[in-house]
């Protein structure tokens, strides 16, 4: 019964409108670099611009004490001289020989120094009000960030900072009791989850002057990840992540999952879960935190759907490829230095076998992402037609170990850390608190959340208990929502 009292609980909080924000003033401010940054053309790598990676990364900080708005504002504006293409703006390049849709063309950034957006705002909320809500993000929580007017993707500035609204922005949003929530939004053509991490850190020690400084000077050269003249005539091997296939005859997964009305689900992962689901694979295979909780991820949400047994289904992950290529990137580097890694199986293939087979899965589609293969796929991305195939994909993107929640603008480390939104891709996301920990957040129709969250659960003995006494079971529900000292 406990339970159920706290799952109805989450499920009215997930509900729960937020009070609209009260702007400071009507327009935003665009801040500029505080000293002369270059001023030249940006050239994105093929991994930067392809349509998978054209929108901006949203996140939202909920910090206890708020921070002065005119140190925010200054040490941005500094910190924007080191990272100047943030302050300028996306271009298409068009060539002269090809005739191409918008959404198809090359993009570049017009370093120009014309600014990032950053919005002030008030909202009748206090922190431990909104902490309790924080485990499940609802639409209403994109009032934070400002919504820029603008028509298309390319015509969104890349880093938006509000103080509290909606969209494209780093928003800031003053509490009743003094807290502050800050959510930002960072195009994702020009930085990566750890090029991001980068930026904020380097922004965050500008105003706690951190005697520890080991953060890198940035690097913003794509050159390395520039297509290599092709061996033979022979066209890429298409990679099993991407499609060159258009057309809407079949069943689409991603389509109907889209079309359904989606509700977040968030469940947190102790260190002893995640031993236990090792357990079922071991000794028989070593593997990482990482590949079991994605494999048990990735099979739960399979069997959720109930699809047809034949269908070919994917987990698409993203892969850290800066130690993989040759020459290595160098250290500094915040542009996009990922590739998606693919495992593929059937429907039945993946429900009727045991953990250990989907974990082999996982890890044998880590071990093809050689240095030769990553410059295969960036040489296939040269072609606009390949796309990422979604069709019928679990992509999950790991934000637990870039130090997002490590984040200090001198005031204290954030009382929570996470994404703006929810939507199908899942998120492995840090747990303010404990290191160790993960906290899985997907949107799944409302139908099925709580199959699949049955199945995130079935490995745990119901009958065993912690030290603490909290039923194992019991913990992984409902543990993320934390309270103020």
């Amino acid at each position: 019964m406990i339970e159920n009292l706290e799952a109805a609980s989450m499920e009215r909080s997930w509900d729960e409108e937020l009070p609209d924000c009260r702007y400071e003033q009507k327009q935003p401010s665009l801040i500029k670099p505080n000293s002369p940054a270059p001023n030249h053309i940006l050239y994105l790598s093929n991994i930067d611009d392809q349509k998978f990676l054209r929108f901006s990364i949203k996140y939202i900080y909920l910090f206890q004490n708020s921070v002065a708005i005119d140190l925010l504002k200054s040490s941005l504006s500094k910190v924007l001289v080191d990272y100047y293409p943030l302050a300028g703006r996306l271009k298409p390049l068009h060539l002269a020989h090809e005739e191409r849709d918008e959404d198809d063309e090359k993009l570049q950034v017009e370093c120009n120094g014309e600014g990032a957006v950053f919005a002030e705002a008030y909202m009748d909320i206090t922190a431990q009000h909104f902490l309790q809500l924080s485990h499940k993000p609802n639409k209403s929580w994109r009032k934070l960030l400002f919504r820029v007017d603008a028509r298309t993707f390319v015509e969104t500035p890349p880093l938006v900072v509000q103080i509290n609204n909606i969209n494209n922005i780093n928003n800031v949003t003053k509490l009743q009791c003094g807290g502050m929530i800050m959510c930002t939004a960072i195009n994702h053509c020009l930085c990566d989850g750890i090029g991001t991490s980068q930026f904020l850190h380097a922004w965050s020690q500008l105003i706690t002057k951190a005697v520890d400084n080991h953060l890198p000077t940035p690097f913003h050269s794509r050159h390395l990840f520039k297509p290599q003249s092709p061996s033979s005539h022979l066209p890429p091997l298409l990679h099993p992540a991407f499609t060159k296939n258009h057309s809407n005859t079949g069943f689409s997964l991603n389509r109907y999952l889209q079309s359904q009305l989606l509700v977040p689900t968030s469940l947190t992962y102790t260190t002893s879960h995640t031993l236990r689901l090792k357990t079922q694979c071991e000794p028989s295979i070593k593997c990482t935190t990482f590949e079991v909780l994605a494999s048990h991820t990735w099979r739960s949400w399979v069997k959720s759907l109930d699809l047809a047994p034949s269908l070919e289904v994917k987990l698409l992950f993203s892969m850290n490829i800066r130690n993989k290529v040759k020459p290595e990137i160098p250290k500094g580097y915040y542009g996009n230095g990922f590739v998606l890694a693919c495992a593929k199986s059937t429907v039945q293939e993946l429900v009727d076998s045991n953990l250990y087979y989907v974990v082999k899965l996982v890890q044998e589609a880590k071990s093809t992402l050689t240095s030769d293969c990553v410059n295969g796929i960036v040489e296939l991305l040269e072609d606009k037609i390949v796309t990422t195939d979604l069709s019928a994909s679990l992509i999950i993107s790991q934000w637990s170990k870039l130090g997002l929640e490590d984040l200090n603008f001198g005031q204290g480390k954030p009382l929570h850390m996470g994404p703006l939104t929810s939507d199908i891709y899942c998120l492995f996301l840090p747990v303010v608190g404990d290191p160790n920990a993960i906290r899985v957040l997907v949107s799944l129709p409302k139908s099925v959340v709580s199959k699949f969250e049955y199945y995130m659960n079935d490995f745990l003995d119901t009958n065993s208990v912690e030290a603490n006494g909290d039923h194992e079971k019991g913990n992984l529900f409902c543990k993320d929502v934390t309270t103020i000292n």
